[in-house]
């Protein structure tokens, strides 16, 4: 049951990211983070009154925080290696380093997957990073894109592993405090680069559904980490290109690749292991 919560975090993941990269395409990035993720705070909030969740204790919110920072320090990360370097060298780094951080975590931890499970994951980390794949052409290696690449998945694996850390009667309240904080972070930001928080009437449909779909997905992970494994959890969770790239095949008509058909092939298999 966890790897199904798991892939529907991917789902989520994947689907929030599409929607995403639509509002941002020539608008600024700042508004549209505040605007989608205020939107999965008010959404986060909604649930637990709906549940009637109590509030968490104190360490709990807490590490919700501490996640929230480590994902924006990914976030930004990933943005500006985008920006100033090479996509086929962040986006699979970021991807590659998301997923392998909660692997070294779990085992820390004690977290021991069946032998299919570990298969699975095997065979699921090489999807990753052949979905992750940009078709930059005749790209050199530029160790400052590595590096951006390599904080973007260190905080991106960060946030999974500190998110897994909170008590399961914490019920959804961590998330909350995990969107609190990383929304002051971005918010900072953007006063500090004097960029405009304005989110254009094209750019706000996607918006709204990015930020819907993302506080989604932190949701199905969060279940699928308390009923699960940290390891096979995050590893399925990261294989959010996969419905990313599906999106943009079926309403774009991107083609996919030999590369990334193999990674949607690597993808299926990894997750059936994992589920055995």
């Amino acid at each position: 049951m966890s790897i199904f919560f798991a892939a529907l975090s991917a789902l989520s993941y994947g689907a929030a990211d599409y929607a995403g990269g639509k509002a941002t395409r020539g608008h600024n990035v700042h508004a549209v983070l505040v605007l989608s993720q205020t939107v999965g705070l008010v959404g986060i909030f909604v649930v637990v009154l709906v549940l009637r969740q109590p509030m968490a204790p104190g360490i709990d919110l807490a590490w919700g925080v501490a996640a929230g920072l480590s994902g924006v320090v990914g976030l930004s990360s990933l943005y500006r290696g985008l920006a100033s370097g090479a996509a086929a060298i962040v986006s699979p780094t970021a991807a590659l380093f998301g997923s392998a951080a909660p692997i070294l975590a779990g085992l820390l931890l004690d977290e021991m997957p069946a032998l299919t499970g570990w298969i699975g994951v095997g065979l699921a980390l090489p999807a990753i990073v052949l979905l992750s794949l940009a078709r930059d052409a005749g790209v050199r290696f530029d160790r400052q894109s590595l590096l951006f690449g390599i904080v973007a998945g260190i905080g991106f694996g960060g946030y999974f592993i500190l998110i897994d850390r909170t008590a399961p009667d914490s019920g959804f309240w961590p998330l909350a405090s995990a969107r609190i904080a990383s929304i002051i972070v971005v918010a900072l930001a953007a006063v500090a680069t004097k960029s405009s928080l304005r989110v254009s009437r094209h750019a706000m449909r996607p918006t709204l559904l990015a930020g819907t779909l993302d506080m989604a997905a932190n949701v199905f992970f969060l279940i699928a980490t308390r009923i699960g494994l940290l390891v096979t959890s995050a590893v399925v969770s990261s294989l959010y290109p996969a419905p990313t790239v599906l999106f943009a095949r079926a309403f774009d008509g991107q083609r996919l690749g030999p590369r990334r058909i193999l990674g949607l092939v690597l993808s299926l298999a990894g997750v059936a292991l994992m589920a055995i």
